[in-house]
């Protein structure tokens, strides 16, 4: 870790705008931070890509982030956390954190039925996913959903609320819902759809994410590394939206899910752009 290194921004990146939910959570437990987000939409989803593929576009953000003098990467992705996070640590010098399906907080709530881990394709497919279910108990309600295509509509801008909504209908048709005591999701971008799938599910079902367990953790690392900003009371919390689309409007759609979080989250403060 870089001396002196409280004052310098954290990095976040995703295959495109999902991360933008886990940035939320980060500025709501930690509003003193500065952070610098690249959201990868030109390359989006890196869901239906090869480890190859995924491992080289990861790496190639992170270099762009690395240029900004980050003191820490939050890898707000989980298909490239499932698949690059520990060649990153091994080749950074400061914390990397990746995103992890909330498998154990959902058993832990000791819900009725089954517990649905919707994701995408290689999320669920790769070693870590699996060694995840390995270390778990009471492990057999588990059930892994892939949603291929999801992340491309949610990508999208417009109003989609109708596709999205009969996309997610169409995946649950096969399921007895009185069955589904507890949704995973397994994808940052799934958060922004969180209370279609919950209307979809029913009310008896609890939807729950990771980000909350994410940015709790950044926050743990940065103490212990002596990195947390703690100068002050926020007033403004600094943000710098990148993205690789070639559309000029994903960053004010970045800033307009982030601001929409943030409501969600009940937040108070104010963002400065920069």
């Amino acid at each position: 870790m870089i001396e002196n290194s409280a004052s310098l921004p954290i990095g976040v990146f995703d295959s495109g705008v999902g991360g933008i939910s886990v940035l939320a959570d980060l500025i709501h437990q930690l509003p003193n931070e500065q952070y610098i987000y690249f959201g990868d939409s030109g390359n989006a989803p890196y869901g239906v890509r090869s480890k190859e593929e995924v491992k080289k576009l990861s790496f190639n953000v992170v270099d762009k982030l690395l240029n900004f003098n980050i003191k820490a990467v939050v890898v707000a992705c989980n298909t490239a956390t499932s698949i690059v996070i520990e060649e990153l640590r091994k080749r950074l010098d400061i914390p990397v954190i990746g995103m992890e399906p909330a498998l154990k907080p959902a058993i832990e709530l000791n819900n009725f039925g089954k517990i649905v881990v919707m994701a995408t394709p290689v999320t669920l497919r790769e070693k870590k996913f699996n060694d995840l279910i390995m270390k778990l108990t009471d492990t057999d309600r588990v059930v892994k959903m892939p949603c291929p295509g999801l992340v491309e509509i949610i990508e999208q801008q417009g109003d989609h609320d109708a596709e999205i909504e009969a996309y997610i209908r169409r995946i649950y048709a096969s399921y007895q819902l009185d069955t589904v005591g507890t949704v995973v999701l397994g994808c940052t971008h799934y958060v922004f759809i969180k209370d279609m799938i919950a209307k979809v599910v029913g009310p008896e079902a609890t939807v729950i994410d990771g980000n909350f367990g994410t940015a709790r953790h950044v926050k743990e690392l940065l103490k212990q590394s002596e990195a947390l900003n703690t100068d002050g009371t926020y007033s403004q919390t600094s943000v710098r939206i990148m993205n690789s689309s070639k559309d000029a409007s994903m960053i004010a759609l970045s800033q307009s899910l982030l601001e929409k979080r943030l409501k969600d989250l009940n937040w108070c403060g104010t963002i400065k752009y920069i």
